[in-house]
This record gives C-alpha cells, sequence and structure tokens, in this order.
C-alpha cells in the first residue's frame, strides 16, 4: 500500500508542476508580445480580452474590468457568453443586435473556421482583434440573451457592409 501512495503522491505532483509550467509559459509569452494584461487562449481571438491593470499600492486582487459604456446594436464586445448545453460560460466576443437598460441580444463569434457552414459568416477580426491571426465567424443561428452584468469589455463596431447584411436577415431582431 505505501507504494501505490508514493505513485499516487508522484501523479499528483507532476500534474501540479505540469500546470505551473504552463502558466508560466504564458505569463512569459505575453510579457515578451508586450501583452501585460492578457490571457492564453486558443484560435484567432486568441481567447485574449484587455483586462485592467491592477490599481497600485493595494493587495486586494482588483475587480472585474468594466466599460461605462452600455452595448449598443454593431458593436462587437467581450462577454461572459453561456454554453448551449448550460454547463458553464466563456469570456468571447460577441455581436450586439439590439439592447436595452437590462441587457442585449447578441450572436457569438469563434476563432474556429466555420466556412463550409450557412449559419456562419467570415467576420474581419482585425479592426477590433489586433492580435488576431485570421478572421473569425459569426454565428447566424438563434440569439443569445445577455444581462448588462456579462458584458466586460467593448472591443469594436462591426464592418458595415457585414452589419447591413446582418439587419437584412428576417430572423434576427435588430434595433
Amino acid at each position: 500500500m505505501p507504494e501505490a501512495l508514493l505513485w499516487a503522491v508522484a501523479i499528483l505532483l507532476t500534474v501540479a508542476a505540469g500546470w505551473a509550467w504552463n502558466s508560466w509559459r504564458h505569463r512569459v509569452a505575453n510579457r515578451r508580445a508586450g501583452r501585460p494584461g492578457t490571457r492564453p487562449g486558443r484560435g484567432g481571438t486568441g481567447g485574449r480580452r484587455p483586462t485592467a491593470p491592477k490599481p497600485r499600492g493595494t493587495d486586494r486582487p482588483s475587480a472585474k474590468p468594466r466599460s461605462r459604456a452600455t452595448p449598443q446594436p454593431g458593436e462587437i464586445w467581450w462577454a461572459d457568453v453561456p454554453y448551449a448545453d448550460g454547463s458553464g460560460s466563456k469570456v468571447r466576443p460577441c455581436l450586439v443586435l439590439r439592447a436595452d437598460s437590462r441587457g442585449a441580444d447578441v450572436l457569438k463569434i469563434t476563432s474556429q473556421d466555420k466556412s463550409n457552414r450557412d449559419d456562419h459568416v467570415r467576420i474581419p477580426t482585425r479592426d477590433w482583434d489586433p492580435g488576431a491571426e485570421h478572421d473569425s465567424y459569426l454565428s447566424l443561428t438563434e440569439p443569445i440573451r445577455l444581462t448588462s452584468a456579462a458584458f466586460a469589455d467593448h472591443a469594436g463596431r462591426c464592418d458595415a457592409d457585414l452589419w447591413r447584411k446582418i439587419r437584412s436577415l428576417r430572423h434576427l431582431p435588430t434595433s
């Protein structure tokens, strides 16, 4: 039995060391790339969103960054968007279709290649995510309703031509 316990401890330490190494490696890579306030991620948007710097002179962690502006139709925002199956959520870019004081209806943006699908359209990314390596895809399926608290940071505006096309789609509610 003591041998099994030693193996369990060794495996646990290996997993912890791997996690620490990965975390350190991403922090160093972001610092070298000039992105001290970003989080590592995958895909064209990199899973990154701007973060507010920690206030000086305080030992408490800073609060979640909040923009004072209210999301407006045609804008792209980083928001905490729930998964379709309800198992959690993910901070991701989304396009605001319409908004009111309580929240907004949005479409999700993904960096995964969806060029072969009719329910997604290519969306130019570099205007609102300069670190993006390629364009992203906007899901044209059912909009998602988000509360005002879900919105973290304003990313930019949707391409004007694309916004006109989206507004002409009858199944999407736009202001």
